[in-house]
């Protein structure tokens, strides 16, 4: 039993005010027994019955004060005085003893709640046998089983509350959870997205941006001896600009890339070798071995921005003459090679990534190849040129983080 009562609800509201009418009512036979039969002292015992009743009215006053277990404990003792009184006069008060159980089980400490409810249940059973001048064990039955009764009501509803308030608990966590767990897959989705789009933005606008920058160098360089080169680089460099307007507009209308569109994957690489080659002092050729094999379309948007990156990586960084692509079907795997015969370099000793200087090349490469469930390998050497392969499954797997079209 608590001395803090649980916070009040429909259900206890109304449980409250059943037991007041239960203690009024049963004033209230006492009372109007007195005055119908001929006890004693009838007058007594409708004052003792009201003065019972005036005390218990002052319950409320309980929870506004500023000690209210103690004040409790003090109204209960006034209202057993004054039942005590009553017992002494009817008998009928004996009845009273069965709610007083009830607010002395609601309001008092567990051990002293006990004691007060085996107390009320021994002097009902008294008072009622000094009315009746004899004692029987019928007398002692009824208090004790009220008693009993009270107690595994209460103790039983005790119970009920500490299991709805452990579900309530229970159900505030996992809403608590809900809303977290939506927060972090809002957020894991916001740099998913921030990443694809980093991306998409390297392998096609800060690539096309530099081509341009380089086409334009040499257009400069052809000045003014000759023209017709510099016309020509001018030409390649606003064909690159239109490209790179049309990958914008992608960004913005959520198409597929336009090296994509009504074409197969081969027929794209095969497109950007002829493009690099006719804009660079670079020879990409395009070879394809094995059956082609349909692809997801996150599969083909990764092999073509793969290539895209390294091939751009080649012109701004190798200073070859060739550079070889290869798309080759192998079972259940696809594989992308892009071999050169530039100057090569130190795979493990690259700088890291820096907005200014750049270097996100592959990172994004192997970010791609490993979001479509497949590897990224490169193999360099001083002198020796590089070679960069990228191997994905046919198919994807269920561990696989497919990259949404743009």
């Amino acid at each position: 039993m608590n001395t803090v009562a649980p916070a009040p609800t429909p259900t206890t509201r109304a449980l409250t005010w059943c037991l007041h009418l239960l203690v009024i009512g049963l004033l209230t036979l006492a009372a109007g027994r007195a005055l119908a039969g001929d006890p004693p002292h009838p007058g007594g015992t409708v004052a003792a019955a009201a003065l019972c009743a005036s005390v218990y009215a002052t319950g409320p006053l309980v929870r506004r004060h500023r000690r209210p277990r103690r004040a409790a404990a003090l109204w209960l003792a006034a209202v057993g005085v004054m039942w005590l009184v009553l017992l002494a006069l009817s008998p009928e008060a004996v009845w009273v003893a069965f709610p007083l159980y009830f607010l002395q089980l609601h309001l008092l400490p567990r051990r002293a709640a006990l004691v007060a409810v085996g107390a009320t249940a021994a002097a009902a059973a008294a008072g009622f046998a000094a009315h009746q001048d004899a004692f029987s064990p019928a007398m002692a039955i009824g208090p004790g089983l009220g008693a009993a009764v009270a107690i595994a009501v209460v103790l039983g509803y005790q119970a009920l509350y500490r299991e709805s308030e452990q579900r309530r608990a229970l159900i505030e966590e996992l809403t608590a959870t809900r809303a977290d767990l939506a927060v972090a897959q809002h957020t894991a989705g916001v740099l998913a997205e921030r990443d694809r789009l980093a991306r998409e933005i390297h392998d096609t606008l800060a690539q096309g941006f530099s081509s341009i920058q380089l086409l334009l160098s040499a257009a400069g360089r052809a000045l003014p001896g000759s023209p017709d080169t510099a016309a020509r680089h001018v030409e390649q460099a606003r064909q690159a600009a239109v490209d790179n307007l049309a990958e914008a507009r992608r960004f913005v209308a959520a198409l597929v890339p336009p090296g994509l569109d009504d074409a197969t994957l081969p027929d794209a690489l095969e497109r950007l070798c002829a493009t690099t080659s006719a804009r660079h002092r670079l020879t990409a050729r395009f070879r394809l071995t094995g059956a082609p094999a349909p692809l997801p379309a996150a599969h083909e948007v990764a092999l073509l921005r793969i290539a895209q990156s390294a091939l751009a990586n080649t012109v701004r960084h190798a200073e070859a003459t060739t550079a070889d692509v290869t798309l080759g079907y192998h079972g259940d795997h696809v594989v992308l090679g892009v071999a050169d015969d530039g100057r090569g370099f130190d795979p493990e000793g690259l700088p890291a990534p820096d907005p200014t200087t750049g270097g996100f090349g592959l990172v994004a490469m192997r970010a791609r190849a490993q979001a479509a469930g497949g590897t990224l390998a490169v193999d360099s050497a001083a002198d020796l040129g590089t070679t960069l392969t990228a191997r994905l499954p046919l198919t994807p797997s269920s561990e696989t983080r497919p990259e949404a079209r743009p």
